[in-house]
């Protein structure tokens, strides 16, 4: 199904524009007409080389041939020779420029290209020769749509519905688009009339994600669990399950997860959903194991460890393993400030944290590696001052708890932390100003649960984004 992410040529393949191929051909010579159908059945076969060296010999026999210009253009276009093919849709447009399908063949390969500008005046030639047909107008949306001009690419789907209400995939593109430029009451009404005709899951996946955009979160739910239901794909699962988990409702969420990622046990998404709705309903120890096999599906994708490092400091007891996946991070990232500030963490509340004469000199280094990476990353800043407080450093203590407030001023603990401190060095008077920022931090911060939930939307619409990226 062709949508507004998916890349133009993989969603509109050019037009095989060779329906008089046989007529232009010269009458006098029965030849020339068996080699270019000999051809033209070597290119149907997907026989490509075969079939562009039989084209390559016609072309010097016939150089002005709009047929065999324009079939080897699309031998070199499936065997991703985009330049070869290029010179082949160009000159079949100039040979005859009146074919609207010459002009879009050309465009498209155009835009495999990456020259857009030119792109898009061949698209246009396209629909000035046919303004009226449903593929020129459908063809220069989607271009549009590609390009990032949702906007622009309205008014040409609205075209070509109103000249094929039928179409499906006109139909569908002109919903995304109003969708994601916020007609919701008109993508509402189309994708309805949709599926009177096609029942599909990814209809059903459009239609809640409009749903979901009105605030109507029940009914979007329904409708990803009927996408998923109809089609239990890995995209469709995450779905349906992101929906419930990001509105709280964990039990359904947990079990949606869980048989998600029994059926496609290698999606690292899955795991790191099915840990965070296990973390949200209070189940640290499973939520941890999630996690850590999140995070051996995709040890780069940095998506899983804020979660695995929030589920550890409720469940220490795998503090092994959860120690080993953060070192291997850092070592996978070495200038990646969170990948070392969370591999510093995770050895200050491991086991090892517990010993007696604990070596605090490898942690100290991560969260100055990290800091010196990110020197805006109050977090780092924050436990740097947290892991000089603890063993007396108060002096050194100060300045990181500073750095971190002027990068963050709403970290109420940073302010009771540096109160501390003040207090250790004499300095009651600032000591007490700390604490009553604190406190007045407290009484206006918003919850943990607020916090959780904002952490939990921006994981799921990011997923989200990425997936349609790769689209």
């Amino acid at each position: 199904m062709c949508t507004v992410a998916v890349a133009l040529l993989a969603c509109s393949p050019v037009h095989a524009a060779r329906g008089a191929q046989q007529k232009t051909l010269p009458q006098s010579s029965q030849q020339f007409e068996q080699r270019f159908q000999k051809a033209s059945e070597e290119y149907e076969a997907g026989r490509y080389a075969v079939a562009a060296a039989q084209l390559e010999a016609l072309l010097k026999e016939l150089p002005q041939s709009f047929e065999v210009h324009e079939l080897l253009a699309l031998t070199y276009s499936a065997e991703s020779q985009d330049s070869k093919a290029n010179q082949h849709f160009d000159a079949a447009a100039r040979i005859r420029p009146s074919s609207a399908a010459a002009h879009t063949n050309l465009a498209a390969n155009l835009v495999r290209l990456g020259q857009s500008a030119r792109a898009e005046g061949e698209f246009k030639r396209a629909l000035k020769i046919d303004p009226s047909g449903f593929q020129a107008n459908h063809d220069l949306g989607e271009f549009y749509a590609q390009s990032g001009r949702i906007g622009a690419a309205i008014p040409f789907f609205e075209q070509a519905q109103g000249i094929d209400p039928a179409s499906y995939e006109n139909g569908y593109d002109l919903s995304l688009a109003y969708l994601e430029t916020g007609k919701l009451p008109e993508a509402t009404q189309l994708v309805q009339g949709l599926l009177k005709n096609k029942n599909t899951a990814e209809l059903h996946n459009l239609l809640a994600q409009i749903e979901e955009k009105s605030e109507n979160f029940v009914v979007a739910a329904n409708e990803f669990e009927a996408a998923a239901h109809m089609e239990p794909s890995e995209s469709n699962l995450f779905d349906w399950g992101s929906e419930l988990l990001v509105h709280r409702t964990l039990d359904p969420a947990i079990d949606v997860f869980r048989r998600a990622t029994e059926l496609h046990p290698r999606s690292a998404r899955l795991a790191i959903g099915f840990g965070i709705a296990l973390y949200s309903r209070g189940n640290y120890d499973e939520a941890v194991r999630s996690l850590l096999r999140a995070a051996d599906l995709n040890p780069s994708d940095p998506s899983c460890y804020q979660f695995l490092s929030k589920a550890y400091d409720s469940s220490p007891s795998q503090a092994d393993e959860v120690i080993e996946r953060f070192r291997r991070f850092s070592d996978l990232q070495p200038q990646n400030a969170r990948a070392s500030y969370y591999y510093a963490i995770s050895m200050w509340k491991g086991k090892r944290a517990q010993t007696e004469n604990f070596d605090f000199a490898p942690i100290e280094k991560l969260l100055k590696k990290a800091v010196s990476l990110d020197p805006t990353f109050a977090e780092a800043h924050f436990q740097l001052g947290n892991l000089y407080s603890d063993q007396g450093k108060y002096t050194e203590a100060v300045p990181e708890y500073t750095q971190a407030l002027e990068r963050n001023a709403n970290l109420a603990d940073a302010h009771y932390r540096l109160g501390q401190a003040y207090v250790h060095t004499g300095d009651k008077t600032r000591a007490q100003e700390q604490f009553q920022v604190y406190q007045q931090l407290r009484s206006q911060q918003m919850a943990d649960l607020d916090r959780q939930k904002a952490e939990i939307r921006q994981f799921v619409y990011s997923e989200k984004e990425s997936e349609s990226a790769k689209q």
